[in-house]
């Protein structure tokens, strides 16, 4: 049976000697039975390292063997990931088709049939970090305002506690772990401050103001709040009592986005990109809103800089006569 299972596989892959067919089926079966992968991933799989022996076939002028596989050089990878660009592959592309192949190296290794050394020695293409998807700045006013008055058949204070953390996202540019975080003691009650002390990534707090506008929101929510917030407790809390779950807040967005004919980029996440680009765009200094974000790094807000030229593009492209 084996044997008949070498020859059918050899017959799908005519680049690659019958011990390496065999062993790619048993490894697909492998990912399909023990590690439970869902058909469509294993096809993928299966189709990236197929596409990577039909390149080592035509490189190496060969069939390829266990042990033409054992003996590559990183060159040769090289010159596979070379090809698949020159073929328009991206690299997010490219990236999941090493990370298949990888991954049948691993089986090999693993099962006694040598290692495929020269992958582990190439690094992966780099990836451009995707930019910042905000809202514009009158739709992210809408999915605050809206907040209030959407799903009317919820519960007034949950509408209010909802409201009041969207406010939180787009009004301080908090993160939503950070803005289900607080207690109820930091957050100060109408008149008595203008600012709120957060913890964010890596332990370290920072301070950030807060409108009136946002300050009026969140204390709407703990007025209707049917719930005695204690002092140490969540500042926010679920239908129960017990602390609020960031997928609550998702959902909320979500029911927004269809309110208002949202793309599916309008995320609580968003909100926080909206509040810094939408600063830079008046005129906000780079350094502050680092200082508002919390990031560790100015390059990492800079990214909001590509955002805002971006979009500058964009409008001189769609209103300039001669663009």
């Amino acid at each position: 049976m084996a044997a008949e299972t070498a020859a059918d596989d050899d017959m799908e892959l005519p680049c690659a000697a019958a011990e390496v067919a065999l062993q790619v089926q048993r490894w697909l079966a492998h990912l399909a039975a023990e590690r439970r992968l869902s058909p469509k991933t294993v096809e993928a799989y299966g189709r990236d390292v197929r596409q990577f022996l039909a390149f080592l076939a035509a490189h190496l002028g060969r069939r390829v063997t266990l042990a033409a596989l054992a003996r590559l050089e990183p060159a040769d990878v090289r010159a596979f990931m070379s090809a698949r660009r020159m073929e328009g592959i991206g690299g997010r592309t490219l990236m999941r088709g090493l990370a298949g192949v990888r991954s049948f190296a691993r089986y090999l290794e693993r099962h006694g049939h040598g290692a495929v050394a020269a992958l582990g020695a190439v690094r992966g293409p780099k990836l451009g970090k995707s930019l910042p998807k905000p809202l514009p700045t009158a739709a992210a006013k809408r999915v605050v305002d809206v907040g209030l008055r959407a799903g009317e058949e919820r519960e007034p204070w949950v509408l209010a506690r909802d409201a009041a953390v969207l406010a939180l996202l787009y009004g301080a540019g908090l993160r939503i772990a950070e803005a289900l975080s607080l207690k109820r003691k930091d957050f100060p009650e109408p008149g008595r401050g203008d600012t709120i002390t957060v913890l964010g990534k890596g332990n370290k707090r920072r301070m950030v103001p807060l409108l009136p506008q946002v300050t009026a929101l969140v204390a709407d929510y703990v007025a209707l709040c049917p719930y005695a917030l204690k002092p140490e407790g969540p500042l926010f809390v679920g239908a129960k009592g017990g602390p609020l779950s960031p997928r609550i807040i998702q959902l909320a967005m979500a029911r927004l986005r269809g309110a208002l004919g949202l793309p599916d980029t309008a995320t609580p996440h968003a909100l926080r990109h909206s509040f810094a680009t939408h600063l830079l765009a008046r005129g906000g200094d780079l350094r502050a809103i680092q200082e508002l974000l919390g990031h560790a790094s100015l390059s990492t807000t800079q990214i909001y800089t590509q955002v805002d030229a971006e979009q500058l593009l964009a409008v001189y492209a769609s209103a300039h006569p001669r663009a």
